[in-house]
């Protein structure tokens, strides 16, 4: 396991370097100068060289990019050029909403795509097998601006069940939080339910015609031992792929949702840091998304050797 862990971390050393370079490339290749807005109505040129120079924007971009990936490697994520405060605890106020968004978006998918899955794969060509495959595919079509909208319409104004918008820390005000990611939740897990759906019915169809189930079967196994036992465990594997890459996504900040729910997160900071062009939060906010899907992906591969016995051989 150790070896594994090791392994993947050398191949990610290189990655977060070039996605570092890429991203401070496009940062300026980018047109405007954030300068000009930061220096007033008046713009005096004098202002302008001043600001540049106290952020080292007046030196070469390859002197730029490596005094900035220095500073990285040292954890000191630069300062926001717009604001003056630290890059990484921007980062970190924006985390934990965005994080509490995923987990629960991830649970409403995880608790609709798996069951689902797993159903419409056993009654293969019946009416479950239908609904399911038609309930994703509505899942996968509704835009998510327009679901959150009508859910707003319906459950917030109409019904009064649920606040409309606005974000609660979990460990500030439990029922509050949870009445407040409720239907943001739903409207991103059900989303990606119909991903994880798709992908359980295809992997347990795969799983079901393997000689080791029908081995399990002539033995007089019931079907619930047979597909609970022995093959979800084989099939959670390309699922544990599919979940751990939307579980990234999502902490890449679901733009338009947090919009629609009015929550501060990552998503409404990077959309700010790149109309404002501030450059050190744009860089922070991609490299720790980077980060974030390495660490994902690690993830899935110990869940694997965890599920799968037989990879802990290899």
């Amino acid at each position: 396991m150790l070896a594994l862990i090791g392994r993947r971390v050398l191949i990610a050393l290189p990655t977060l370097f070039l996605v570092s370079l890429f991203v401070f490339a496009l940062q300026r290749a980018l047109p405007g100068d954030p300068f000009l807005v930061i220096a007033g109505e008046e713009r005096d040129p004098e202002v302008i060289a001043r600001l540049r120079h106290l952020y080292r924007l007046d030196d070469p971009v390859v002197v730029q990019f490596f005094a900035w990936l220095g500073q990285v490697v040292q954890g000191d994520f630069g300062r926001s050029l717009r604001t003056g405060e630290p890059v990484l605890g921007l980062i970190w106020q924006k985390l934990g909403v965005t994080v509490q968004l995923a987990v629960a978006s991830m649970i409403v998918a995880v608790g609709i795509g798996l069951p689902a899955g797993i159903i419409a794969a056993r009654r293969k060509d019946t009416l479950a097998d239908y609904t399911a495959s038609a309930v994703a595919l509505f899942g996968l079509s509704i835009p998510h601006f327009w679901l959150g909208i009508m859910l707003i319409l319906v459950v917030s104004v109409e019904l009064k069940w649920l606040p409309a918008s606005g974000f609660e820390s979990i460990f500030v005000d439990p029922k509050a939080s949870i009445e407040r990611l409720i239907m943001p939740a739903f409207v991103l897990g059900g989303g990606l339910a119909a991903f994880i759906m798709r992908h359980t019915r295809s992997a347990m169809l795969e799983v079901l015609r393997s000689d080791y189930v029908r081995t399990a079967r002539a033995k007089g196994l019931d079907e619930d031992t047979v597909v609970n036992r022995h093959a979800l465990r084989n099939a959670l594997v390309p699922i544990i792929t599919l979940s751990t890459l939307l579980f990234g996504e999502l902490l890449a900040g679901a733009v338009l949702t947090e919009q629609v729910f009015t929550i501060p997160g990552f998503g409404k900071l990077i959309i700010d840091a790149v109309f404002n062009r501030d450059y050190g939060v744009v860089q922070g906010v991609v490299l720790c998304t980077a980060i974030g899907f390495i660490l994902m992906n690690l993830l899935a591969d110990v869940l694997y050797v965890l599920v799968n016995p037989r990879l802990r051989s290899g």
